[in-house]
């Protein structure tokens, strides 16, 4: 990869303040050209801390280190929508080498009060457009000899909450599947595929009682952040990396270990 230009398509970075944000500028500073993908009603919806412009913020920042930047707007519920990012990133950038998901749908409901609604919109965001946007960059590999050097690497974001959030901890667990068995699955065309739980990182939903709780409850004594997050997926895709494959990785200070 360090002779070819490298390319991550990278999903949920639609405010300044969040995981993806993090995530494209920790690759920006590592020379990948990024296709950067956002749905602005997401982010209004949930109501979150944002600028006025954060995807074309955070874009500039990333293009001010060196990185070529394509914004790529796409609501992920629409099942034609990871096709066209995929195509869209490889016609404007070349190959996609990287391919970073943090993308989520992540409304708070249980088992009385999620609706069907809710149900299939977080399945088909959290679940199905993995699945998709997956199998659009595969399909775009070709075989490569077992051993050579990897082809394309894949990281996907997962969480552990579930209770009281039920929809969103569901689909992340298939997400989990899904991701694990293209490991296996796509190991022939030369893909490293991988999942990181990074714990409770606030990037604008906790209030202070969530704040401390969360404090309390990780053994590195302070909340994570998204720089910490991309500093494990700025491994992962690195030449270093290699080597680690099919993995749950957790990277959350020791939250609830103790």
């Amino acid at each position: 990869m360090a002779n070819h230009v490298k390319v991550a398509l990278v999903t949920g970075v639609g405010r300044a303040r969040s995981i993806g944000a993090g995530l494209a500028l920790g690759l920006a500073a590592d020379g990948w050209n990024l296709a950067l993908s956002h749905w602005q009603p997401y982010d209004d919806r949930l109501g979150y801390e944002q600028g006025q412009n954060d995807p074309t913020f955070v874009a500039d920042r990333c293009r001010a280190m060196g990185s070529t930047v394509v914004l790529l707007p796409g609501d992920l519920a629409d099942a034609a929508t990871p096709e066209r990012l995929v195509d869209e990133a490889t016609r404007r950038l070349g190959p996609v080498s990287g391919l970073v998901l943090s993308h989520c749908e992540g409304v708070n409901s249980s088992i009385l009060t999620t609706s069907l609604e809710s149900w299939e919109r977080h399945f088909d965001v959290n679940a199905r457009a993995v699945w998709l946007l997956i199998r659009a960059v595969a399909q775009r590999l070709p075989e490569s000899p077992p051993g050579s050097t990897p082809a394309c690497r894949i990281v996907a974001l997962t969480s552990d909450h579930t209770a009281d959030n039920l929809p969103y901890g569901a689909s992340k667990g298939a997400l989990d599947r899904i991701v694990i068995a293209a490991a296996v699955e796509l190991a022939a065309r030369g893909v490293r595929a991988n999942v990181i739980n990074p714990g409770p990182i606030d990037t604008g939903w906790m209030n202070d009682e969530i704040r401390r709780l969360g404090t309390q409850e990780t053994p590195a004594g302070r909340l994570g952040t998204p720089t910490d997050t991309a500093d494990l997926v700025r491994f992962l895709l690195s030449e270093h990396g290699g080597w680690i494959n099919g993995q749950v990785l957790y990277s959350n200070g020791g939250f609830r270990t103790g």
